[in-house]
């Protein structure tokens, strides 16, 4: 057995739960806090925006899984490394920690962004119909949330593949 693949793969395993569980828990406080600060809204009482919070919080675990694949190859270039093992897991936490930050913030980003420029393009007001418990207008916005993540989930995971620690490759001249 891989010593070094073992720790990655446990590594990974309770980050991917510990980080999934606190990101997905501070989603969903920030919009409850958001819903209730600025609509009056409350997921439990209103069938309308539990349909938007869930949209939202399966946008933001979609994206974040775009984590996964630039993580494991930033993982396996540094387990080749001669560190110890402490060393070795304690650089893998910082990397994770910084690509979960970006794919998190990303996410957020064009959650909110898709969000308001639909809202701001349509005539109706979408946040007024979904406090009145308009289910139709909630599974639109839904909609739009998650298409914006599944269209955007490449670009992120690209964008985290940029910052992977590549070895330069030799040019041949």
């Amino acid at each position: 057995m891989n010593s070094n693949i073992a720790l990655i793969a446990f590594i990974e395993i309770a980050s991917s739960l510990s980080m999934g569980l606190f990101i997905l828990w501070l989603t969903y406080r920030g919009f409850q806090l958001f819903g209730k600060r600025y609509f009056k809204m409350k997921a439990e009482t209103n069938v309308s925006y539990s349909i938007v919070m869930a949209s939202v919080l399966l946008s933001v675990g979609y994206s974040m899984s775009s984590v996964i694949q630039p993580l494991v190859s930033s993982f396996r270039l540094l387990s080749n490394t001669s560190e110890s093992a402490s060393s070795l897991a304690l650089s893998f936490i910082l990397h994770g920690s910084l690509y979960i930050g970006i794919a998190y913030l990303a996410s957020i980003t064009i959650t909110v962004l898709g969000i308001l420029i639909y809202t701001n393009l349509t005539p109706l007001k979408e946040f007024e119909e979904i406090q009145a418990n308009n289910i139709g207008v909630a599974i639109v916005v839904s909609s739009i949330v998650i298409t914006l993540s599944l269209i955007s989930h490449s670009g992120v995971e690209l964008l985290l593949e940029s910052i992977v620690p590549y070895p330069t490759a030799a040019t041949i001249n």
